[in-house]
């Protein structure tokens, strides 16, 4: 899944980018309104972790023109206003969901999970494919009944491929929804991970090279 987060308090912004990673979920980081803008002009995010009091431009401002331009991502408001006269404005504004600070983390990552199935076709919360199980609520990967003990970046891969539910599914787009912007293009990030990822998952192989084209399970 990728995230953006956009909040102008840089430790709470670095803090939840954080968070969210070690969920296993790709984060980006924007501390202002432009910036937000910028990633999101040549991104695609699953989710947008949006703070409503944003710098350079406002986040009413931002979730407008995300709104205006259709953009498939779903977004979190986050206030420091818990009223309710501000969750029904903030949600007017076209926003899917809002929290107000302080939050617990735990709900955060409760209602990113619930946004991302929601920024695609309807999935179970808990995929199955090949034997198989991935629940991502628990961080927990099974292959016919056995726990299969992954990385952050191996279950993001996973539940990438499982979510495609057969389709192929490139590098590209792997790169892209389990690592952030920072990572070279040019890596082979993704072909070691998958190299790993089949040795933990054992035999028979489930997951298939399609040449030139990509990976699918």
């Amino acid at each position: 899944m990728r995230v953006l987060v956009v909040e102008d308090e840089r430790v709470l912004a670095d803090a939840i980018a954080t968070g969210l990673r070690r969920e296993a979920m790709a984060v980006d980081v924007a501390y202002d309104g432009a910036g937000a803008l910028e990633r999101t002009g040549y991104i695609d995010y699953d989710v947008i972790v949006l703070d409503r009091d944003l710098p350079k431009v406002h986040g009413d401002e931002v979730c407008r023109r995300l709104v205006a331009s259709r953009t498939a991502s779903r977004i979190l408001m986050l206030t420091a206003s818990g009223d309710v006269d501000d969750k029904v404005e903030g949600l007017g504004l076209g926003a899917d969901d809002y929290l107000a600070k302080p939050f617990v983390f735990i709900e955060l990552v409760a209602r990113v999970r619930a946004l991302g199935r929601r920024s695609a076709p309807a999935l179970p919360p808990v995929l199955e494919r090949a034997g198989v199980r991935l629940d991502p609520g628990k961080r927990l990967v099974t292959r016919d009944g056995a726990e299969v003990a992954l990385t952050k970046k191996e279950f993001a891969v996973l539940e990438e491929l499982m979510r495609a539910e057969g389709a192929v599914v490139s590098q590209e787009d792997l790169l892209d929804k389990a690592w952030d912007e920072n990572i070279d293009p040019f890596t082979n990030v993704v072909r070691v991970t998958m190299m790993t990822l089949r040795k933990k998952l054992g035999e028979p192989q489930v997951i298939e090279t399609v040449p030139g084209v990509g990976y699918r399970l």
